[in-house]
C-alpha cells in the first residue's frame, strides 16, 4: 500500500512540474505560482483540521514543517534559475541526484537495514531517473559559477527535505500538522521573496496556483503516509521519478519525441521498481 502512496506522489509531483513547465512557457512566475499554491493548500490543510478536530500542533511540528516548506520553495526556485544560467542538460539529472541523500541518511541515521536486491532496485532506478533527464546537446548559458552553486543549493534543499520528512515519520509528528506548517511558513517565504523581486502579478497566476496546490496536498499527503507506513530508502528513489510523467506529459501536451535513451530509461525504471517490490 505504501508503494502505491509512492507512486500518487510520483504522479502528482510529475503533474505539477509539468505545469510549471507549461505555465514558464507562458511568462508566469513561478515565485507566484508557489506562493499561490503554497497558499491555497495552507487554507485547504488548516480548514480541514480544524473540520476533522484533528490540530496537534507541536514545537516540533512547527519548526519542521517549516524548514520543509522554506527549502522546497527554496530548491524550485533554485533549479529554475540554474536552468537559466548553465547547460540544461546536466541541470536535471545533477538535481535529480539529491535523493542519494535522504537515502544516505534513511540507511545511517534511521538505522533503515535494505536488502542487496532492494540496492540493486534502488540503483537502477536513480541512474533510469538521471538517464530520463538528460538531455545531449542542450548548453544554453555560460555563467557556469553561478549555475553550480544554484545546483549545489537545489540538491542540498532537495536532498535535506527528504531528511527531515524522514525525521517527521520518525518522531511520530502529526503529518496534517506538518503539512499545515510547511504551507503556512512557505506562504510567508515566498511572499518576502515576490516582494523582493517586484515581479508583474497576472490573475492567471492565481488560478493555475490554486490548482497545483490542490495537487500538491495529494501529493505530500500520500508522501508522508508512505514515509510512516514503508522504507524510505525506497520511497525516495520512487518519487524521484515525477521526472518521467514531465516527459510522457511533454510527447502529449508539447509534442516533444521520446529518444531512445529515455525509452531504455523507462523500461530499467519499471525494472528497479520490480526489484524493490521482490
Amino acid at each position: 500500500m505504501w508503494i502505491a502512496a509512492a507512486l500518487v506522489t510520483t504522479l502528482s509531483f510529475g503533474t505539477n512540474n509539468t505545469i510549471f513547465k507549461w505555465s514558464t512557457s507562458r511568462g508566469l512566475s513561478k515565485v507566484h505560482l508557489q506562493f499561490f499554491f503554497y497558499f491555497v493548500a495552507f487554507m485547504l490543510t488548516l480548514g480541514y483540521g480544524f473540520s476533522a478536530g484533528e490540530l496537534q500542533f507541536t514545537l516540533y511540528a512547527l519548526i519542521l514543517g517549516g524548514l520543509i516548506g522554506i527549502l522546497n520553495a527554496n530548491g524550485n526556485i533554485q533549479m529554475s534559475r540554474a536552468f537559466e544560467n548553465g547547460p540544461a542538460s546536466l541541470t536535471s539529472p545533477l538535481i535529480g541526484a539529491n535523493t542519494i541523500l535522504p537515502i544516505l541518511g534513511a540507511a545511517i541515521i534511521f538505522h533503515e537495514r535494505i536488502d542487496f536486491i532492494h540496492w540493486i532496485g534502488i540503483v537502477v532506478i536513480l541512474g533510469s531517473a538521471m538517464m530520463i533527464q538528460y538531455s545531449p546537446g542542450s548548453t544554453r548559458g555560460s555563467n557556469y559559477g553561478r549555475w553550480m552553486y544554484q545546483v549545489l543549493l537545489a540538491i542540498l534543499s532537495f536532498g535535506i527535505l527528504g531528511i527531515l520528512m524522514k525525521t517527521t515519520s520518525y518522531l511520530h509528528i502529526s503529518s496534517l500538522s506538518t503539512l499545515i506548517s510547511m504551507y503556512g511558513v512557505g506562504s510567508v517565504y515566498l511572499g518576502i521573496i515576490s516582494l523582493r523581486e517586484r515581479e508583474n502579478w497576472q490573475r492567471s497566476e492565481i488560478n493555475i496556483g490554486s490548482l497545483v496546490g490542490l495537487v500538491s496536498v495529494i501529493g505530500y499527503s500520500s508522501y508522508f503516509y508512505a514515509l510512516q507506513k514503508g522504507i524510505a530508502s525506497i520511497i525516495f528513489p520512487i518519487v524521484s521519478l515525477n521526472c518521467l510523467v514531465v516527459i510522457l506529459a511533454g510527447c502529449w501536451i508539447f509534442k516533444e519525441k521520446l529518444k531512445r535513451y529515455q525509452l531504455v530509461g523507462i523500461f530499467s525504471a519499471i525494472v528497479g521498481i520490480i526489484f524493490t517490490k521482490m
